[in-house]
């Protein structure tokens, strides 16, 4: 499984997250984040309006199901780093972490200068998504599937959930367009 490194970005909307984990739990590729990511990710779901035991609970969660992901001792390596100044420690923890890919919606904060050196490409998480799809499509629908059949209350099937993901909120268009394309 190859290693990708989400950004607090990516992982901070709910219905994305859980589409990523979804994806991921079905050994597609190996996710990666850093406690600097889950501290960020937990400041900014406290802030939105989740409560302290909510936070808790999804970021439990995911260590809990992805232990594997944490990535650390990359705090050596901040200063070296040649992209935006407040996400030079996203770039840190990816390459500490081996990733071959670093998912974030903030990609002009990663320039190719800066990743470059290091073999990793940064993309958006619609790219990111499509290209999942395009590579095992029965194996993302089926995970989409699974995802929404979890669901107590809307979105409870898979239109409901692509709707979600193709809102402006999630910036996953092109992806649940292609998915609508294979249903």
């Amino acid at each position: 499984m190859f290693p990708v490194f989400f950004d607090t970005c990516v992982l901070y909307k709910s219905y994305v997250c859980d589409t990523v984990l979804s994806i991921a739990e079905c050994g597609l590729f190996r996710p990666l984040w850093s406690d600097h990511v889950l501290e960020e990710l937990a400041r900014n779901l406290e802030r939105r309006d989740g409560t302290k035991e909510q936070v808790t609970h999804r970021l439990d969660q995911m260590r809990k199901s992805f232990p594997e992901a944490a990535v650390t001792g990359y705090d050596a390596l901040i200063t070296a780093m040649t992209n935006d100044p407040k996400d030079r420690h996203v770039l840190a923890a990816a390459i500490r972490g081996g990733a071959e890919l670093l998912i974030t919606e903030n990609v002009r904060d990663f320039p190719n200068g800066s990743t470059a050196p290091y073999d990793l490409e940064v993309v958006n998480q619609d790219d990111f998504l499509l290209d999942q799809l395009d590579l095992a499509p029965e194996v993302v629908l089926d995970c989409l599937r699974r995802q929404a059949s979890r669901y107590r209350r809307e979105p409870r099937t898979v239109s409901d959930l692509l709707a979600v993901l193709a809102s402006p909120g999630s910036n996953c268009t092109r992806f649940a367009s292609a998915c609508r394309a294979h249903l």
